[in-house]
């Protein structure tokens, strides 16, 4: 890039003159000022009108922006004392355009710093709708998450140093890449989960349902909101989070993660339970108008199957009909 020495292709004369274009002493753009734009990479005049609109109110002292620039390059051994003639000669010609300079950068730093607090600010929202699941996302760091339906997630568009924080609404799958320095934080309505790296899921309902946290892999960090309340779960248990208390198990449940893989598996389990988990899992609505109908037993495997063959399926094995009304499915006994 090319650097500009006005310092040596203007004259004192020339200098002066620049000066009082710059300071607003003279009006109209002279051929002085002309060479003096061609040749200022800073944009100098430019900004220096621009502080003058911005601070009407206010009169910029270069005197005075003067003498504190030379009294610190003078403290700082930058400038030697010179004659009491020249600096009197140099100062009405080059204070104007180095107050003009120093202020110009000092609003350029301002103005980097207020677009990287913007950018800090900015805020990256993933949801997904009713007939939506499984969306994997990528964050910033490299850890991955997978929404079910009804889901959304807020986050920073980019992580600050030794922080790594979203925001949970709905039921998400996380694996998160380990970082010593940078915990991993999940607010999720009434709990914050903290982990390092590690794999979780975690579920929220509404203000009068519990939080629930699974962890698959590694170890996380629970706190009650409301409480204050800490509970430490490793792999394979599931944290219930309440407004006044929390509690912890190990899961037994072999579809908890099953809205995820879209695999159920059954041994003997009455069908109230394989309907909790079809509304859950394949977001399907089943009615039995004949309440003893739910203490039939299911054995099969239900594996990524379209709703109308998982409906069949069971009519067939029962001797079961079914009409649909909207999104519900009614069975009675044929």
């Amino acid at each position: 890039m090319k650097e500009t020495n006005n310092m040596e292709i203007f004259t004192d004369r020339e200098w002066e003159e620049l000066a009082a274009h710059l300071s607003g002493e003279r009006s109209g753009n002279g051929e002085i000022f002309s060479r003096f734009a061609e040749e200022d990479n800073y944009s100098t005049g430019k900004y220096w009108n621009d502080l003058r609109e911005m601070n009407s109110e206010r009169e910029i002292n270069p005197d005075r922006a003067w003498d504190r620039l030379y009294s610190r390059l003078r403290d700082n051994e930058l400038m030697n004392d010179e004659p009491e003639v020249k600096k009197r000669f140099l100062r009405p010609v080059y204070y104007r355009v180095a107050a003009a300079v120093l202020l110009v950068i000092a609003i350029g730093s301002a103005l980097l710093y207020m677009n990287r607090n913007e950018l800090f600010n900015r805020r990256t929202i993933v949801a997904t709708g009713g007939n939506q699941k499984n969306l994997e996302h990528t964050l910033p760091d490299g850890s991955t998450v997978i929404l079910n339906r009804n889901t959304r997630i807020t986050y920073p568009r980019s992580f600050s140093m030794g922080e790594r924080n979203v925001t949970l609404e709905g039921e998400a799958f996380f694996s998160i890449v380990r970082d010593d320095e940078s915990p991993f934080t999940v607010d999720a309505g009434k709990v914050r989960i903290r982990a390092l790296g590690t794999s979780f899921n975690v579920r929220t309902s509404d203000q009068d349902s519990p939080v629930e946290i699974f962890v698959k892999t590694g170890q996380v960090l629970v706190t009650c909101i409301d409480t204050g309340s800490d509970i430490v779960l490793d792999s394979g248990f599931i944290g219930s989070v309440y407004s006044d208390k929390t509690g912890k198990a190990l899961n037994t449940d072999p579809n908890y993660m099953s809205w995820n893989t879209g695999l159920l598996v059954y041994d003997g389990q009455t069908l109230d339970i394989v309907f909790r988990d079809l509304k859950r899992v394949y977001n399907m609505n089943i009615v039995a108008d004949d309440p003893e109908i739910l203490s039939n037993t299911w054995t099969s495997p239900i594996d990524n199957q379209a709703q109308e063959t998982i409906i069949r399926l069971i009519c067939a094995s029962f001797n079961l009909a079914y009409e649909k009304d909207g999104d519900v499915y009614h069975l009675t006994r044929k």
